[in-house]
């Protein structure tokens, strides 16, 4: 049995504290009640770049494992990384980035499973500028969207500019999430640019209030823009639950590499036929284009795209005070373990 529920930030602070203070986690995460309950919270559930986690219950893969998975929504990855740290979830669908960003504070985390090659991320421009805004060099002045202070988008957003050129303090940032609130914080005048996913991206495309500057939703465009690989959405984990309950991992594993094998050998159409209704935003042909025209960022087999650790060190360092001069251990921030084992399932079932 799997159940999706959403909760607002408070309401999930609320849960990390009760959680920290009533169960006492401890640092090998032993406080999980039931040895095959998982809690995992996703950084925008209803976000294509995520599609994997709730797909893999529509498709009722985490059943088939004897899984029972709840899945939390929550605006932004940073938000869920927060309830990670605080010991009310057990895993979170987000952007592989934070497992190098949280390493340098000490703290150690692993994508378990890896989603996707690209970001799966344009950066749109109001309309309304799009004639001087020609490059990311002319965001200069600007405020610019992003999901969430200290999010991926919030990473991503700053190196871009920067590597055309712009300062810090030259440009500013401002969390409006994504979907409905990207979409008003735009059409208000809050923000000249800013960086979101699908279905929004085809949203506003289609009505005409924005139009793509950087598009990172394949691997081709994300090496134009980036200068590399760059591995996003996942399934990340804290090492030390990981390391204490491998065969949760594991069944996690098959169930969304099967997932992504789904995700591959099916058009976007079929998939989105799997997918809540709701998650439509009202325009089905609109999610399916959108769908069809990012599905290339996804991997094929969960595993770790080569090269792609190397170049979100080198995208968050080139910034981020809190890497610059830290020994950070790529090795620790992935495994390829528990992928490379459902794999060997999935064929001997075919």
């Amino acid at each position: 049995m799997s159940r999706t529920k959403t909760y607002s930030r408070f309401a999930l602070s609320l849960l990390g504290a009760a959680a920290a203070v009533a169960l006492s986690v401890s640092a090998a995460g032993t406080a999980h009640a039931a040895d095959n309950k998982i809690t995992i919270i996703i950084g925008g559930m209803a976000k294509q770049i995520y599609l994997p986690a709730v797909l893999a219950e529509r498709l009722g893969y985490y059943k088939e494992q004897g899984l029972d998975v709840e899945l939390l929504d929550t605006r932004a990855g940073v938000e869920a990384e927060n309830e990670l740290l605080a010991g009310a979830v057990q895993g979170v669908v987000g952007f592989y980035d934070h497992s190098i960003d949280l390493q340098a504070k000490g703290k150690y985390i692993e994508s378990v499973v890896q989603f996707s090659q690209a970001p799966g991320e344009v950066e749109l421009v109001s309309a309304k500028f799009a004639d001087q805004v020609k490059s990311p060099a002319d965001l200069k002045g600007k405020t610019l969207g992003v999901t969430g202070l200290g999010s991926s988008t919030d990473f991503l957003t700053q190196y871009l500019v920067s590597r055309n050129g712009l300062k810090p303090g030259e440009f500013a940032l401002l969390g409006v999430g994504a979907g409905n609130t990207f979409i008003a914080a735009m059409k208000q005048g809050q923000i000249a640019a800013g960086m979101t996913t699908e279905p929004t991206i085809a949203r506003m495309l289609k009505t005409g209030e924005a139009k793509i500057l950087v598009d990172m939703r394949t691997p081709e465009t994300t090496v134009a823009a980036l200068g590399g690989p760059y591995p996003a959405a996942s399934l990340y984990m804290a090492t030390t639950w990981v390391d204490g309950h491998k065969a949760e991992t594991q069944k996690l594993a098959n169930a969304l590499v099967k997932t992504l094998h789904f995700i591959a050998t099916h058009s976007a159409a079929d998939i989105a036929d799997k997918m809540p209704k709701d998650y439509y935003a009202g325009d089905r042909d609109l999610y399916v284009k959108g769908l069809a025209e990012g599905k290339a960022q996804f991997t094929p087999d969960g595993r770790m795209p080569k090269d792609g650790p190397e170049t979100v060190y080198k995208v968050l360092s080139s910034f981020k005070k809190t890497i610059q001069g830290k020994q950070i251990d790529l090795s620790k921030t992935y495994t390829t373990a528990f992928v490379d084992a459902a794999a060997k399932q999935i064929g001997a079932a075919n």
